[in-house]
């Protein structure tokens, strides 16, 4: 039988690799009953081909959304309803790139993004970053190092807010400051910003794009991890020119608004309470993983490594001592019965293979916390042998 689903399970192995939602937390029932209220409401309209732009009901929401949840509200003639943030990823190297443009990517950074980019003929460069996020100031020396050779970027791709994989929340300094840069070298900064509902401690900060000069920043997000994967479903936020540009592309002209059924179904949950609601139980579902992951990892891991502590998102960033490939250590851990996605995976050229990221998304408390079990098992073995390389 043909697969459903992208996750696989294997027996015996506490997978924290996949940053996926957990299944058993999926709103069901809410989607059922939106599901049949859209065809309540709208009848046929719901099935037929969608407004380009994407339906105002859920337009609508998003902007009132915004206005509660980040620093300014968008305009509707801002927003893009797209079918995922990849896919708005996907657009905008489509319209806004030409083959051999050169496009800057954070260091580390998501590892499917990357492979979005690639998709495309693009000159992808490295932009590293510390425990604030993205080093505006090694982004100034590699622009001005651009420059000197004849060349400009035409994109940054970045994940401000519990970064994927690090978990780290790009300060308020630099936000700004890397809002002005942009808006300064007149490059397009993409800002990925789908973990923004997942806040845990405290409100997430502003979006890059709410405090931006208009036009330097489009941000994508997605329903995802909020609401529903399978729903494939996000928006973008940008310069009205801008959305106007996307919205004339052929792929939307041929075939309307991406999902709109989807898309109208989404809004009916949102405008009913029920995605509020299962915002506040998913935070306080992942708070709890979280807390239980990484005091897990205080008890297991050997001395020597370090791992964040994210105030949102779904991830945990551990850097193993030098001299431990995490690669390298996989299999060892694997046989130990976890799993996990090496650092090196999230860099442009593999480096820092000492790092690992682990997603506390899927499991209870008490098996993530026999998983740091399992893995502090693994790292001690590995620490035994080093090197591992």
């Amino acid at each position: 039988m043909l697969p459903i689903v992208q996750l696989v399970h294997r027996p015996g192995i506490l997978d924290l690799g996949w940053g996926h939602p957990d299944p058993t937390a999926l709103p069901v029932a809410a989607i059922r009953r939106a599901t049949d209220a859209t065809l309540m409401r709208y009848g046929a309209d719901a099935l037929a081909y969608g407004a380009e732009r994407g339906p105002g009901p859920l337009i609508e929401w998003i902007c009132a959304r915004l206005a509660h949840i980040d620093a300014r509200p968008p305009d509707p003639a801002e927003v893009l309803i797209t079918s995922g943030a990849s896919q708005a990823l996907d657009l905008l190297c489509t319209l806004i790139t030409t083959p051999g443009d050169t496009v800057l990517v954070e260091s580390p950074t998501y590892h499917l993004a990357v492979r979005i980019l690639r998709d495309h003929p693009l000159h992808l460069v490295a932009v590293p970053s510390d425990a604030d996020g993205i080093d505006v100031e090694a982004l100034t020396i590699i622009l001005r190092q651009l420059a000197k050779r004849g060349r400009k970027a035409r994109m940054l791709y970045c994940v401000p807010t519990y970064h994927n994989p690090t978990g780290v929340c790009l300060s308020m300094e630099r936000r700004r400051a890397l809002a002005m840069i942009a808006a300064e070298h007149g490059f397009v900064l993409v800002e990925d910003d789908v973990y923004r509902e997942l806040s845990y401690d405290a409100p997430a900060p502003p979006s890059v794009w709410s405090i931006a000069p208009p036009g330097a920043v489009v941000r994508i997000a997605s329903f995802s991890k909020s609401l529903a994967p399978g729903l494939r479903l996000g928006y973008l936020t940008a310069d009205a020119s801008l959305t106007r540009q996307l919205i004339g592309s052929g792929l939307l002209d041929s075939g309307g608004g991406v999902n709109p059924f989807t898309a109208l179904t989404v809004a009916e949950v949102c405008a009913t309470g029920d995605f509020e609601a299962t915002v506040t139980q998913l935070c306080a579902m992942y708070r709890e993983r979280r807390d239980a992951l990484a005091q897990s990892l205080c008890t297991y891991l050997p001395p020597g490594c370090r791992f964040t502590v994210p105030g949102g998102g779904f991830f945990q960033w551990v850097e193993l001592p030098e001299g431990v490939d995490a690669a390298t250590l996989l299999p060892h851990a694997e046989q130990a019965g976890v799993s996990y996605l090496p650092g090196s995976r999230f860099y442009l050229n593999g480096a820092r293979s000492n790092t690992l990221r682990l997603s506390f998304s899927l499991y209870p408390p008490h098996q993530l916390a026999e998983a740091a079990r399992r893995l502090g098992e693994a790292v001690a073995v590995g620490l035994d042998a080093a090197p591992l390389r």
